[in-house]
C-alpha cells in the first residue's frame, strides 16, 4: 500500500485507504484531501509525489493549481459581500459596474453572473491564456460584448470568464481586487494556504500540474457556445507553470491550495457561517446558495446540472450526498469540492494528475463514498 502521511480521526481509515488506491494505481501521482465535520478537521492527509518524475515527495504544505475549485471561494466573496449588505445578488451588474451595460447587459444582475447564465461564456475577441493574466483586458472585453445567449435562460459554464465578472463587481464594491479581498477576510482570518494569485516567495512549494491526455472539448461545432467558449483561449494546462499565472488574480481557475485549506474555508458553509471561532456569514447568507438558479442541460458543458448561487446543487443529475442541501464544485482535472450544510461537512481532494473533464471523475467520488460511509458506520 503506497504510503500515507498526516492523521485522520480511526473512523475514516477507509479514506486513507482510498488516497493509497489511487496512488497505488496511478490514478494520482500526488494529491491531498481533508475532511472537515463539525468543524473539526477529521482527515488532512496526503501522498505520493509533486512530480510526474516521482523524484520529489508531495508534503504536508504541498499546494497546486486547482482550477476551478477557485471559483469556490470567488463565491465566497460575493457572498460575504451580499450577507454585509454592500451586494445585492438579484440588483444589476451594471448598477456596482456601469460599463457592462453596454451591448444589452443593462438588465443583467449578479445572480447571473454567480449561475453561469449571464450569456458570457467566453471572449469574443481573440485571446491567449496570456491574457488571462492581463486583468484589465479580460473584464473590458466582456464589458463590451453582447451575450451569447438570452441572459437567464440557460446555463453555460463560465470556465475562465466568470472570475472576472465576479471579480470586478469585487472590486468595484470593496476598491480591492478579490485575490486581496480574499486574502484579507476569508484566508488570512482562518489562517488557510489557499491564494488567489500566488508571491513568487511560495513557488517552491508548489506541484505542477501534469497535463491530460486528452485536449479539453474534442470534436465540437465551431458555430456552437461550447466550441467559442472551449477555444478562446484553447485551455493549456501547462499555462499554470509560469511564474505569470501564478501571480496572476485569475479567480475563475488560478487559485493555488491543498486539501486542508480548501476544506477548511469551505467549512464556513457547511457550519453555517462559522469556522475557527470566528463568523464570516449569517446563516441566511448561507442559505442562499440553495436557491436554485438554473437546471438543465448546461450549454458549455453538454450535461444536465442544477445551479445555485454560484455553486452546483445535489440533484438526482449529480448525486452527491445523501443530504439534499449539498453543493459542490470542482476543477478541471479532478479536483473537488463538496459541502453538506446539513451533516455539517466539507470534502476537499486536490492534485496534480489531471484526468478527463471538469467536473471530477472516480478518484474524487471514491474519497467522497468513503466519508459517507464512516458517517453511516458511526
Amino acid at each position: 500500500m503506497a504510503d500515507v502521511h498526516g492523521r485522520f480521526d480511526d473512523r475514516f481509515a477507509g479514506v486513507r485507504d482510498a488516497l493509497a488506491a489511487t496512488l497505488d494505481s496511478g490514478a494520482d501521482v500526488g494529491a491531498s484531501v481533508a475532511v472537515v465535520l463539525n468543524g473539526e478537521m477529521v482527515v488532512d492527509i496526503w501522498g505520493g509525489h509533486a512530480d510526474e518524475a516521482h523524484s520529489t515527495p508531495w508534503q504536508e504544505n504541498t499546494i497546486t493549481n486547482v482550477w476551478s475549485t477557485t471559483k469556490t471561494m470567488t463565491f465566497l466573496c460575493a457572498l460575504i459581500l451580499a450577507d454585509r449588505g454592500e451586494l445585492d445578488l438579484y440588483g444589476k451588474v451594471a448598477s456596482y459596474w456601469p460599463e457592462f451595460a453596454a451591448n444589452g447587459k443593462a438588465g443583467i444582475e449578479v445572480r447571473h453572473l454567480l449561475s453561469h447564465t449571464s450569456g458570457l461564456s467566453g471572449w469574443q475577441e481573440p485571446m491567449t491564456m496570456d491574457d488571462l493574466c492581463d486583468w484589465d483586458k479580460c473584464t473590458s472585453l466582456l464589458a463590451a460584448q453582447a451575450p451569447w445567449w438570452e441572459p437567464g435562460t440557460a446555463s453555460g459554464y463560465h470556465a475562465f470568464t466568470q472570475g472576472y465578472l465576479i471579480g470586478e463587481v469585487v472590486r468595484r464594491i470593496t476598491g480591492q481586487s478579490i485575490g486581496t479581498f480574499f486574502a484579507k477576510e476569508i484566508a488570512g482570518p482562518l489562517n488557510a494556504d489557499f491564494h488567489i494569485g500566488l508571491d513568487p516567495s511560495q513557488f517552491h512549494r508548489v506541484a505542477n500540474v501534469i497535463p491530460p491526455v486528452a485536449a479539453l472539448g474534442g470534436e465540437m461545432d465551431p458555430t456552437s457556445v461550447v466550441f467559442r467558449t472551449f477555444s478562446n483561449p484553447p485551455p493549456a494546462a501547462e499555462a499554470s507553470w509560469t511564474s505569470a499565472w501564478r501571480q496572476a488574480e485569475i479567480p475563475a481557475a488560478g487559485g493555488h491550495g491543498n486539501a486542508r485549506s480548501v476544506a477548511t474555508i469551505q467549512a464556513i458553509i457547511a457550519n453555517g457561517g462559522e469556522m475557527g471561532g470566528q463568523r464570516f456569514l449569517s446563516e441566511k447568507g448561507c442559505a442562499v446558495i440553495f436557491d436554485e438558479q438554473s437546471a438543465g442541460v448546461d450549454l458549455v458543458l453538454g450535461i444536465p446540472i442544477h445551479f445555485g448561487m454560484g455553486y452546483g446543487l445535489n440533484s438526482a443529475d449529480t448525486p452527491l450526498s445523501p443530504n439534499a442541501r449539498t453543493c459542490f464544485w470542482g476543477g478541471w482535472g479532478g479536483s473537488l469540492a463538496i459541502i453538506d450544510t446539513e451533516a455539517h461537512l466539507a470534502i476537499a481532494y486536490m492534485m496534480n494528475r489531471m484526468g478527463e473533464g471538469t467536473v471530477g471523475d472516480e478518484r474524487g467520488a471514491s474519497f467522497i463514498g468513503a466519508t459517507y460511509a464512516a458517517l453511516a458506520a458511526g
